[in-house]
């Protein structure tokens, strides 16, 4: 992780994982915009995180790539090491990274639901382990779950049961930091426009999704993120152990 401008003391730094594209590239932008360093963190796309970096450059903000496979505790710590050795520590997580696969629990293999658990609820919880011990007083914590916590279709049972413990985490934790003034809040998003949720569905499939919001259209990435700013900026700073389902009313 290097970085090639000097860092203001009162510049605030983010990290957002899985932030190399789709959501987390949204949030990453959009947090730049708003005066962050942010660190993009990706597992595999280096190319699409180190363009990102130099889109955010190329518009005066400041931003670094930094890989690690958030399911791997060791990779996790050393990315916080070299976040603290870049800028003397993180001001805000953002746990955005996460996969998708969707079954029934009958057909469900031993496979898929480890890997599901490994990205979204271990990879979760090895952020917020260090989070938890190395955050910087007055931080913010944004963890991500969906509005399939609370919709509970068929075939999403394995996902939905990660990002519900995801909420659950969030929960205690908000009460473990307490006198460290240290917000710990979730995102839940609905239907987005993303290639995660487009991946494999039929135009008429989304259409009858795109329907089911009072406000008749698919979430876009720029919408989630713009959530993100809030919960991490000054705005934000009452909301505590809350959980913002940003869905346009589907549930």
């Amino acid at each position: 992780m290097t970085t090639s401008n000097a860092q203001p003391v009162e510049q605030k730094v983010a990290l957002v994982t899985g932030g190399s594209r789709g959501i987390g590239a949204a949030i990453v932008e959009r947090l730049a915009k708003d005066g962050f360093t942010v660190i993009v963190n990706y597992a595999r796309s280096a190319d699409e995180a180190d363009e990102l970096v130099r889109k955010i450059e190329q518009a005066g903000g400041r931003a670094v790539s930094a890989q690690a496979d958030v399911s791997d505790a060791a990779s996790v710590r050393k990315m916080f090491d070299s976040a603290e050795q870049a800028f003397g520590g993180i001001d805000v997580l953002v746990n955005n990274a996460g996969i998708m696969t969707l079954s029934t629990i009958a057909d469900t293999d031993d496979e898929t639901f480890d890997r599901l658990i490994d990205t979204n609820l271990k990879g979760t919880f090895n952020t917020l382990r260090e989070a938890a011990k190395r955050l910087r007083n007055g931080g913010r914590v944004i963890n991500f779950s969906t509005s399939v916590v609370g919709l509970y279709q068929p075939t999403y049972g394995v996902y939905a049961a990660t990002k519900a413990a995801v909420e659950a985490m969030s929960r205690v934790l908000t009460k473990e930091l307490r006198g460290r003034n240290i917000t710990v809040n979730v995102v839940a998003p609905g239907p987005t426009a993303t290639e995660l949720f487009l991946n494999g569905k039929s135009q008429q499939l989304i259409e009858n999704i795109t329907k089911l919001a009072p406000l008749e259209r698919l979430g876009q990435p720029d919408d989630i993120a713009a959530s993100v700013a809030f919960l991490a900026g000054p705005d934000g700073a009452w909301v505590n152990g809350q959980t913002l389902r940003v869905n346009g009313g589907i549930i």
